[in-house]
């Protein structure tokens, strides 16, 4: 089939090894075989498949991520790799001397890869998406993720990534100019992950990945800064479920594309900024399950929010949780009550000692003082 651009067999139930000749086929660019049962590794064969552009291999059991990482590199015009489910178990290779100079699509989510998120990233100038969820990657994130020229879409959550948050992130072009691209849209599948009955699910075609920064489901701690205000091409912004403290920086209401905001499930402290309240595209937020106190911002898109987005903060009040007078009114009756409590069982201990003392002298010095009486009797 030397006119053959276009091989998808995805989604059915073949066996057996990626056939070697494959790359044979000279125009051949897209090769979708997700959603199989297919086993070993990706053949030698494929350092010599010029043509070859999209490649996924997601929900395979395929092995030796190290060994086909390897092979892939000499595929000079690859440009979108999807190895997502697959590879399951193993460790992230780490070598830095991977080279995939035309790169711009890196999934491998849900594999539960080990390892630390590895330095060959760094080389990786034409970068546009980059997903290593749903994994046991551990340590750090490394700080020159931030200097990916091209990157509007990065998601590292549910994984086991620890320390502060790089303020290099910060820095991302692709996220902080507005003249990049809107979004990633491409015009083939991207990623199949299994429903509920075991059934692959394959994305729609013209996928939209809006500029992301997802973060969620690790264990980072320290303050969030306040310069990912700057990142005015962000669209999605999740950091639940992490060890995050400080204040919420004022600074986020410069994010005038942000839709989605999630800091919940952290350990956040002081007042919701009353600027996020002009956030006009906000259409998603919540900070709930953090220890913010004050007044919930009112206007904007903050009246739309359910108080599902701010419950598990007892030091919140507004329109949606509990009005401020009555939150006022009840923490002053907890205090009485505290007060009353106190008051009631001064005499309740008071009584008990006097009780108890009083035993003491029955038990203790009664019968020593009898003891010298009879002593002194003998005597």
């Amino acid at each position: 089939m030397i006119n053959l651009t276009f091989l998808d067999l995805a989604d059915n139930k073949f066996l057996g090894t990626i056939p070697d000749n494959i790359p044979a086929c000279p125009k051949l660019k897209m090769i979708d075989l997700g959603g199989n049962n297919l086993t070993g590794q990706i053949p030698e064969t494929f350092k010599y498949f010029e043509s070859l552009s999209y490649l996924s291999l997601s929900m395979c059991n395929l092995n030796n991520l190290s060994g086909s990482l390897e092979v892939l590199q000499h595929c000079p015009n690859l440009t979108t790799l999807v190895l997502s489910g697959s590879f399951n178990n193993e460790e992230i290779p780490s070598d830095s001397d991977l080279q995939f100079t035309m790169l711009k699509t890196l999934v491998i989510p849900n594999c539960k890869l080990t390892g630390k998120i590895p330095n060959w990233l760094n080389s990786l100038g034409k970068l546009r998406i980059l997903d290593l969820s749903l994994n046991q990657l551990n340590g750090p994130i490394p700080p020159y993720l931030g200097n990916l020229p091209s990157l509007v879409y990065l998601d590292l959550s549910n994984n086991f990534l620890d320390g502060k948050i790089p303020k290099s992130l910060a820095q991302l072009p692709g996220l902080r100019s507005c003249n990049i691209s809107f979004e990633v849209s491409l015009d083939f599948p991207i990623f199949m992950r299994r429903g509920m009955n075991g059934k692959v699910i394959k994305y729609s075609y013209g996928i939209r990945f809006p500029p992301t920064l997802d973060l969620s489901n690790n264990f980072l701690a320290g303050e969030i800064s306040p310069e990912f205000g700057n990142l005015k091409n962000l669209h999605i912004l999740n950091l639940k479920y992490n060890e995050l403290s400080g204040n919420i920086p004022d600074n986020l209401a410069n994010l005038t594309n942000i839709e989605n905001i999630d800091l919940s499930h952290n350990d956040l402290s002081g007042e919701i900024p009353v600027s996020l309240a002009r956030l006009g595209m906000l259409s998603k937020f919540s900070v709930a399950y953090n220890d913010l106190t004050g007044i919930i911002p009112s206007g904007g898109q903050f009246s739309t929010f359910s108080s599902s987005s701010f419950e598990g903060n007892p030091g919140l009040c507004g329109e949606f949780v509990l009005n401020c007078r009555e939150n006022e009114e009840l923490l002053e009756s907890s205090e009485f009550e505290e007060e009353e409590e106190s008051m009631i069982g001064m005499p309740v201990w008071t009584g008990f000692g006097t009780g108890f003392l009083f035993s003491v002298i029955l038990l203790v010095v009664v019968p020593r003082i009898r003891d010298t009486k009879r002593t002194d009797k003998f005597e």
